[in-house]
């Protein structure tokens, strides 16, 4: 068993004096030797969508300051890859708790998150249920990003590029229109970062702080907020299409367009070219189907 050492304020109940390094070990140590891990992850009884990944060893280790998020996020990967379906029923909490190593107050925390994001109901005496696909909240932050890295990654991409070309192009026009100076300097800005980018990561933040910005720039109040929350699903997109394509040069030529066209204000030859843009990256994307 690998024990994490490496912190050298160790601290026992009732308290406060600081230990060697040495002590703090020899007590996690002696700690962890008293613990018993399960084998295998719990059964899942009463979970019809549960994946046969039921045998992965134990035990579970979390990251990250918030336990309960942390937790959150792993059950949230789960509904969303389909390994619990709509309608089926998840772990009690007793389960998750043996399942993660946290207290039962963690997983009702976590419960509460994934159910204001519309992903489960509970009910006493019958527990935590996914709900119906339709009604979860897929502008989610952290839904998309669970939806992004879920194995339906090529049906995500294509449902976002299906998005886009419903939003951009009239938003494009709309940018083209109404954009402050302030506001297409940020266009520019990105524009140029991108054809600059010397990484993968520089580039796609770059891009996506360019569609944003035209988002923002066509100065609709419902458009504004909503560049916001696709950022997640727009940072997938762009990380997916640059590793798919070895010259990013016709991509850049088509971004440079549509800051020029909304640089000049010309609304109509804005909205042809990203859309010329969108079927580029639909091009890319339907590479792969099959």
């Amino acid at each position: 068993m690998n024990i994490d050492v490496s912190a050298p304020d160790c601290h026992m109940e009732g308290h406060t004096r600081e230990k060697p390094a040495h002590f703090c070990a020899a007590m996690v140590m002696k700690k962890e030797a008293k613990k018993t891990y399960p084998a295998h992850r719990p059964s899942v009884d009463g979970s019809p969508g549960a994946s046969q990944a039921s045998s992965t060893p134990m035990p579970w280790r979390l990251r990250g300051a918030s336990v309960h998020s942390s937790v959150a996020e792993e059950i949230g990967k789960r509904i969303l890859r389909g390994d619990y379906v709509p309608g089926s029923t998840l772990p009690n909490e007793s389960q998750w708790a043996q399942f993660f190593d946290v207290s039962r107050g963690g997983i009702r925390e976590a419960i509460k998150i994934l159910m204001a994001k519309n992903l489960l109901s509970s009910r006493p005496k019958i527990g935590s249920r996914v709900e119906p696909r339709e009604n979860w909240n897929l502008l989610d932050r952290d839904v998309l990003g669970w939806y992004a890295a879920s194995p339906n990654r090529l049906s995500f991409l294509r449902t976002v590029q299906e998005f886009r070309q419903i939003i951009e192009p009239e938003a494009t026009a709309l940018a083209a229109i109404r954009r402050s100076s302030e506001q297409m300097a940020q266009i520019t800005e990105a524009c140029h970062e991108m054809g600059s980018a010397r990484t993968q990561p520089e580039r796609t933040q770059a891009d996506t702080r360019f569609h944003v910005a035209i988002l923002v720039a066509s100065g609709n109040e419902l458009l504004v907020p909503l560049g916001a929350l696709i950022e997640s699903a727009l940072d997938n997109l762009f990380v997916y299409v640059a590793s798919e394509v070895n010259d990013l040069s016709h991509a850049q030529d088509l971004h440079d367009e549509v800051e020029r066209c909304v640089r000049l204000q010309r609304p109509d030859a804005a909205r042809k070219a990203v859309r010329r843009l969108l079927d580029n990256t639909d091009e890319i994307i339907g590479r792969r189907r099959a």
